[in-house]
């Protein structure tokens, strides 16, 4: 039987690069591109707005059932997130929310909760899904498996410049701190730590520009995947 759908997993700590160089390569390769930590952001922003601590599994789970979350791309392939009839793409990257996220993705009933609603999509459609956890636990027989990496000094450099441009007045020293604490949460939880897969392709960005990134990723899957 001809194989209906490609599935392609990135994973890799917070700053790697892993959003903007899978989407780059989603759309030279005409894949839609699943950012799967945007989607436990949006519980992460839930959970706040209701000021319900992000660790506390009883208050999360009773908050899950009235959560509708959908996925929709613009026609140059940008993922946004809608929660409950919103756009709250906007919200999903500051660092309250991104340590939030770490703590809910850390709930079993969360992780359960969400888990399905990606593997459809991987099941409809050609995908590059970035996350933590997608080519051990998400899709374990996707076509190709890749952890990105970088320095932490590096990364939290990225995520700092990202935070500059949209006005955000947290400092380098701040951002390095937050993601080395996320850095140790999400390798040490018990569900689904942060970790290559067995088959995974190990590529570490430290030292090469967002283009030689985009191309090194391409290499890799092209190796594997006939488009």
């Amino acid at each position: 039987m001809e194989k209906q759908h490609y599935s392609i997993a990135i994973d890799g700590p917070g700053g790697a690069g892993k959003s903007t160089i899978a989407r780059r390569a989603a759309a030279e390769l005409g894949f839609v591109y699943v950012d799967t930590g945007a989607i436990y952001r949006a519980v992460a922003c839930a959970a706040l707005f209701h000021g319900i601590d992000p660790s506390d599994e009883d208050a999360v789970s009773a908050l899950l059932p009235s959560l509708q979350l959908e996925l929709r791309w613009t026609e140059d392939g940008v993922q946004h997130v809608w929660l409950n009839g919103a756009d709250i793409s906007s919200e999903l990257r500051t660092p309250a929310v991104s340590t939030a996220a770490s703590r809910v993705s850390a709930l079993p009933v969360v992780r359960q909760f969400l888990l399905e609603q990606q593997r459809v999509v991987a099941r409809t459609h050609d995908v590059i899904m970035d996350g933590r956890d997608i080519g051990t636990v998400v899709l374990p027989d996707a076509d190709v498996k890749i952890f990105l990496s970088a320095s932490p000094e590096v990364r939290a450099r990225r995520r700092w410049l990202e935070l500059q441009e949209k006005g955000a007045p947290d400092t380098y020293e701040a951002v390095l701190a937050d993601l080395v604490a996320r850095d140790e949460r999400d390798s040490n939880r018990a569900i689904a730590p942060l970790r290559p897969a067995d088959d995974a392709v190990l590529l570490d960005t430290s030292g090469m520009t967002l283009q030689e990134s985009i191309d090194a990723i391409l290499k890799l899957i092209r190796k594997k995947v006939t488009v």
